[in-house]
């Protein structure tokens, strides 16, 4: 351990997983520092954060936003410095006193910053799975060549980083990923055009944002899941493998070639990934109940019934498509996921817009980064055309 605090930034501090990092980083006060936090648009938690853990910087992705926090920390925080906007993202991500960012902004916004990270040779700890979901090639060839080190903080993700010796992937033969199987698992199928918002973010074991908690039910977050996998351990799609475990204990698995299985099994927290990425290659303490194996009444394990959950069947198509079929995916995704929040789509059509929009754009092999947000703006701007088409199809 270093004798100073290591500096951490936390993009998205405001979120689930900001703020389950910020509670980790209090319980730690010597081993880590807040160096800034980075928020959209949340003022008052984003000013109750700074006012407890002191950082030097704070952010807003919207500079309106930022121009009335700033006003207000005037008098309370007079030296905290308000930045914003895609460049102040980037700044606080790349501060030469930073030694850790927490990359937490949610789905494509989070992309440019997560990316200043790793080129300014970064620990990052990566809970933006889209930033390798949209342009995995691009991302691990930054990661390389700036000596970056990327830590995976989805528990699933996290739980195969754990049984990796070395953290490769020599000697795999399949990399299982659980899914609790969401909020309707075991719904009659013909009732899920009825679902309603508050039902799908009511997550039966996970307590996650409005976003994530409905591709969760949809099993898109599960799709998202697969294709960061492809990127993070070098796995051929056909390997990855996804399993319903409902009770949400067992966060993966990796079976070798001689058929031996590890698994990595925790309480269903993710403070607990959280913990262990940040304090890697070492472990750290963190209070929180055991698990009880003698009270856990059993773990079961399903296929995964894919004319219930569609979504994950066209994640893997975008995978094995390549080039910029995963962004596609993911930008009329995000779409259709808040068109549904706003309640202007029905549950069961996001797969279809997600489906009609993969269909209708062309995706290019080519995956810089000009590339990458030309696919993301005409996946977008399908995706608004066939809402605004009324579901009828684009």
């Amino acid at each position: 351990m270093k004798n100073a605090p290591e500096g951490v930034t936390v993009l998205g501090s405001t979120g689930s997983i900001g703020i389950n990092t910020l509670d980790v980083l209090a319980r730690h006060p010597k081993r880590f520092r807040v160096v800034a936090l980075a928020a959209n648009r949340s003022v008052d938690l984003l000013l109750s954060q700074c006012q407890k853990f002191k950082p030097c910087y704070a952010v807003l992705a919207d500079p309106k936003v930022a121009e009335i926090f700033s006003n207000r920390v005037k008098q309370i925080l007079p030296d905290l410095i308000v930045l914003s906007g895609e460049e102040g993202l980037a700044t606080v991500a790349s501060l030469p006193e930073v030694d850790q960012v927490m990359a937490a902004i949610v789905g494509a916004a989070g992309l440019r910053s997560t990316l200043a990270a790793v080129r300014a040779g970064k620990r990052v700890l990566l809970a933006n799975k889209e930033s390798l979901v949209m342009a995995g090639s691009l991302f691990l060839k930054e990661t390389e060549l700036h000596h970056a080190t990327i830590l995976p903080i989805d528990s699933e993700h996290n739980a195969v980083f754990q049984c990796l010796p070395n953290q490769n992937a020599v000697g795999v033969r399949r990399i299982l990923l659980t899914a609790s199987g969401g909020p309707f698992r075991t719904w009659p199928a013909e009732s899920l055009s009825e679902v309603t918002p508050e039902q799908a973010i009511a997550h039966p074991n996970w307590v996650m944002g409005r976003k994530i908690s409905v591709d969760s039910a949809t099993m898109m977050n599960k799709g998202l899941e697969v294709i960061e996998a492809h990127w993070l351990f070098g796995v051929a799609p056909e390997f990855i493998e996804v399993l319903i475990h409902p009770q949400s204990i067992v966060h993966s698995m990796v079976e070798y070639e001689d058929r031996s299985v590890l698994a990595q099994l925790g309480n269903p927290d993710m403070r607990i990934p959280i913990t262990h990425a940040l304090a890697w290659p070492d472990r750290m303490s963190f209070e929180a109940p055991n698990l009880d194996f003698f009270t856990m009444k059993s773990l079961t394990f399903e296929p995964v019934d894919l004319n219930r959950f569609p979504c994950l069947s066209l994640a893997y198509q975008a995978l094995q498509c390549g080039g910029s079929a995963p962004t596609i995916l993911n930008a009329a995704n995000e779409v259709a996921v808040q068109s549904f929040l706003d309640r202007r789509i029905r549950f069961t059509d996001i797969v279809h817009l997600v489906e009609s929009v993969l269909s209708t754009v062309s995706a290019s092999d080519t995956v810089d980064l000009p590339a990458v947000f030309e696919a993301d703006r005409s996946a977008r701007e399908k995706a608004v055309f066939w809402i605004n088409s009324l579901g009828k199809g684009i």
